[in-house]
């Protein structure tokens, strides 16, 4: 059984652009991921398991029921919009406190891997062509108002029913989503520097990510340590060029003249 990942909850604010040392220019996406708290932990011997019950971005108490809201007092905590369950070894939970937040810096580091958990963008109904891919009927001569239809869905006598998962038009989007292996090039540091940040007051309050992140702006995403490559992103070094290609029909000045030699 593999090791328990670690992850924080955070909120996907918009894209920018940073460079690296050897002056090369990344897109990332930044992730408002500060004052995660800790509300709840959950220990083998109480609950069959080890996790941390983590809590993020305050709520008016006005939007509370009365069951959440005695569930964030007795953690001392302001109420949460959003709660999620990471799992942890036993051994970490000694490094969490009821009703305290998390550094970043603590869970993540510079240069690593990450997998991202979110809600993609709702598309609402949509047709075969957009949601499945489909080409649609040919438009032309005798062909009316038939273009864009997903064709029969019958299947005879025998079983004499539509076979369960055909592809329909129906409604896209909005389902979960996991983006895995995106590079994290660094922190946000000041408060600030961002928009939407200025409540929180630690050392780092936002991750920067490189790679496709499920959902729109101001949606809620959860980051974790990826489980497939687990070692430092691979960047370019001072002095090295990239490889030149040995295939002999690569259309480019030094594969051209060994092309015409066969």
């Amino acid at each position: 059984m593999s090791a328990p990942r670690t992850g924080l909850l955070g909120k996907k604010l918009g894209m920018t652009q940073i460079f690296n040392p050897h002056g090369d220019a990344k897109a990332v996406t930044a992730i408002l991921a500060g004052g995660n708290v800790v509300v709840a932990k959950r220990t083998v011997e109480k609950d069959g398991y080890a996790a941390v019950q983590l809590g993020f971005a305050e709520k008016p108490l006005r939007n509370t029921n009365k069951p959440t809201l005695g569930h964030f007092t007795k953690a001392a905590v302001a109420p949460q919009r959003v709660l999620r369950e990471v799992r942890c070894a036993g051994a970490d939970l000694d490094k969490y406190e009821v009703g305290k937040t998390v550094a970043i810096d603590a869970i993540f580091k510079t240069g690593t891997y990450v997998d991202v958990i979110g809600r993609s963008k709702g598309k609402g109904f949509q047709g075969v062509m957009k949601r499945h891919h489909m080409p649609g009927f040919r438009a032309t001569h005798g062909t009316h108002e038939f273009f864009r239809h997903g064709g029969s869905i019958g299947c005879r006598l025998t079983p004499g029913r539509v076979h369960r998962g055909k592809r329909m038009g129906g409604h896209m989007g909005d389902v979960r989503r996991t983006v895995q292996n995106l590079s994290l090039y660094g922190f946000v540091d000041k408060a600030g520097n961002l928009a939407g940040a200025e409540k929180f007051d630690g050392t780092a309050v936002a991750i920067l990510l490189e790679g496709s992140i499920p959902g729109g702006k101001n949606g809620y995403v959860m980051i974790r340590n990826s489980t497939k490559k687990t070692g430092p992103v691979k960047v370019r070094r001072e002095g090295e060029t990239q490889e030149k290609s040995k295939n002999p029909m690569k259309a480019s000045k030094a594969g051209a003249p060994a092309a015409k030699k066969k």
